[in-house]
């Protein structure tokens, strides 16, 4: 009668903390991996063809041979930037894979080594052995657990997405071509280098102040220092790439 008691006890509470999990929602941001790609993308794609708009403005250069030369910078840009995302994430992937063949082979061949390891990733947490033996019984009889359990406790590895490297890639592209045109706009409309430079400068900063600001949003970080810091750093590689062109027209 106790026994049974006690099985109806640990059901009761299961099915508590079942319905606890249903009622329990919890709100977390989950698209970190896009959000760094988009991050990586438009910040690059601001300040590299401003900085180059501006370089070739202090060379005095027309708006068209501007806006022509950074088009073609956004381009070549957007195509490496994106080849760029998609080999480091290709990288991440294999080198997931290849740790978990190694893994799935050391479980296979030396069972009871990944099992002590698996006691002591616990006790780590505080747990004695007559907390932790049950679950390392428990994740033997599963070999599928047992090995992604390994991987995430032991090696500190999460399982990439399957398309992860394609849409880092696409990502990153689009984001480096969207952020490379706003600086370039202001030269399809503005025949004079001199007053369309002065627009773009105007356009750009406003442009890293917002994404400074929201970038610091999605981070996590203060955004009004985020937008504060992402706008001084364009500025100065706009300002170094105009002063060097500057001096380069002067000798």
């Amino acid at each position: 009668m106790a026994a049974l008691n006690g099985g109806k006890t640990f059901v009761q509470d299961e099915e508590k903390q079942r319905l606890l999990l249903e009622e329990h929602t919890e709100k977390h941001f989950t698209a970190g991996e896009v959000v760094r790609d988009i991050i990586i993308g438009v910040s690059d794609g601001l300040t590299v063809p401003f900085a180059l708009a501006a370089g070739l403005s202090g060379a005095n250069a027309s708006s068209a041979l501007v806006l022509t030369a950074g088009l073609a910078e956004v381009a070549a840009g957007a195509i490496s930037m994106g080849l760029g995302g998609y080999l480091a994430a290709k990288s991440e992937a294999d080198h997931y894979n290849r740790e978990l063949q190694r893994e799935q082979d050391e479980i296979d061949t030396v069972p009871d080594v990944e099992a002590a390891e698996i006691a002591d990733i616990l006790s780590q947490y505080g747990l004695g052995p007559s907390e932790y033996g049950p679950v390392v019984t428990a994740l033997r009889n599963n070999p599928k657990a047992w090995l992604e359990f390994m991987m995430k406790f032991e090696l500190g590895l999460e399982r990439p997405e399957p398309r992860r490297a394609l849409v880092s890639a696409a990502t990153i592209a689009l984001s480096y071509v969207a952020g490379g045109l706003v600086p370039l706009l202001p030269y399809v409309f503005v025949p004079e280098a001199g007053r369309a430079m002065a627009v773009s400068v105007a356009v750009t900063l406003a442009a890293l102040l917002f994404f400074g600001f929201v970038k610091g949003r999605f981070t996590g970080d203060r955004p009004f220092l985020s937008a504060v810091q992402t706008t001084v750093v364009g500025a100065l590689a706009s300002a170094a790439a105009y002063a060097m062109a500057r001096a380069v027209q002067s000798v």
